[in-house]
């Protein structure tokens, strides 16, 4: 390997979900959710752009179980099924990435994270730089001089420094913090009461979860009772929130090599998603091939955004503004409008261009938003006036909805 290029290994899986939940209503013209496949693709294709890496994998977790259920039955216990939507997506990610020449990883019994860790482990040891990308916080355990953790969706990178900032303890320590804060979203059980401070004010004064159990009886009060309460379940909450290093893998980070592209197949599956701006890269760098086929007429280049912060916003908020006609679909929890509470809204004012605007996604690693009342305060006026048309569908529902957050929706022109 290279000593000047990093490693790169992306979590598959945790881009999934944010990718899916970003771009919920993304489909191809067949009406088939494509906006998981999007984000990820997108994400990849800028690691390749920025860092044009000599070594790469993309890891995704294998269905099914592994082997932290075996040490606790009720491990991620609370996390809903896979949406249908979202998982209509997945083997078609895998053809694109594939096509693409990039080494996917798909381990049973492990998951990403521990395919990662290992692979970012034995590099690490022979001195190779590795870059980690994901949004998932666990793989903080990870990070070293070697090691780094970069989000592309937020923009954030984490060196052993910003780590130490952000949860006040280094990496070594991260997996102690854990175990005591424990994870919703995984149905690790912490310490009860146990809010990141506090645990982070204990391993700074005793210096690790081994030295701060056999000084439990120490800690006064409440949460001193809620420790010594929680002492026979840290043990497999702190197993449950280690990464493995030491999987068993057939490669080893030297043969992470991207091959050839499949470029007919590649373009097969890209017309088939509606991809037609990254289509339209990669026919204009691939040479003329004669084809007895009609020539296809000109295709528009497709431009979806999720808007994260204000500027952006008032870009958009301007454009709709200076619009005849736009179209605008509500992101809800429910299709009960009287339990619906709206998490994001989109907008489009020309075919192949649309916006989303997320407010309110709550799942592992979601970006920072913009405040909703905010947001609605600012297109109140937009949406109330009869004369700025709006088209979609169901907008019924949709101004049922609005109604609730105090807003009369108003202009409807085209309801299907």
């Amino acid at each position: 390997m290279s000593g000047n290029s990093p490693l790169v290994l992306i979590d598959g899986s945790s881009y999934l979900y944010r990718a899916f939940h970003a771009l919920p209503n993304l489909t191809n013209r067949k009406g088939q959710p494509t906006g998981a496949i999007y984000g990820v693709l997108n994400m990849v294709r800028r690691l390749l752009k920025d860092y044009s890496p000599t070594h790469i994998a993309i890891v995704f977790d294998a269905k099914g179980k592994n082997f932290r259920h075996a040490v606790y039955e009720d491990y991620k216990a609370n996390r809903p099924p896979m949406p249908d939507e979202l998982r209509q997506q997945v083997d078609r990610l895998y053809e694109v990435i594939q096509a693409m020449g990039l080494p996917l990883l798909v381990v049973p019994n492990v998951e990403a994270d521990d395919v990662i860790g290992t692979l970012a482990t034995q590099a690490s040891e022979q001195g190779q730089p590795v870059l980690i990308s994901t949004g998932d916080k666990d793989m903080a355990q990870l990070v070293n001089d070697h090691i780094t953790l970069i989000d592309t969706m937020q923009n954030k990178v984490s060196t052993p420094q910003d780590v130490e900032d952000k949860f006040g303890v280094t990496p070594e320590l991260i997996v102690d913090y854990l175990s005591l804060v424990g994870d919703t979203s995984d149905n690790i059980p912490g310490v009860p009461k146990c809010g990141p401070k506090t645990a982070a004010k204990w391993l700074q004064e005793y210096g690790s979860l081994e030295s701060l159990i056999h000084s439990a009886d120490e800690i006064k009060g409440k949460i001193g009772e809620n420790l010594r309460a929680s002492l026979d379940q840290l043990p497999i909450s702190h197993t449950l929130a280690t990464i493995k290093r030491d999987v068993e893998l057939e490669q080893r980070p030297e043969d992470l090599t991207p091959t050839p592209q499949d470029t007919e197949k590649l373009l097969e599956l890209l017309k088939a998603l509606d991809f037609t701006s990254w289509l339209n890269d990669i026919q204009g760098g691939t040479k003329a091939q004669p084809s007895t086929e009609t020539p296809a007429k000109k295709t528009t280049q497709a431009r979806y955004e999720t808007l994260l912060d204000e500027s952006n916003f008032q870009r958009w908020l301007e454009k709709l503004q200076q619009s005849e006609l736009f179209a605008f679909d509500t992101e809800t929890t429910s299709l009960n409008y009287m339990d619906a509470r709206i998490v994001g809204l989109s907008f489009a004012v020309t075919a192949h261009e649309a916006a989303y605007l997320p407010l309110a996604h709550d799942y592992l690693g979601a970006p920072a938003q913009l405040d909703a009342t905010h947001v609605f305060t600012q297109l109140r006026p937009l949406l109330e006036d009869p004369k700025k048309k709006k088209l979609g569908q169901n907008l019924k529902y949709d101004r049922s909805v609005l109604l609730n957050h105090g807003i009369d929706l108003q202009g409807i022109e085209h309801d299907t």
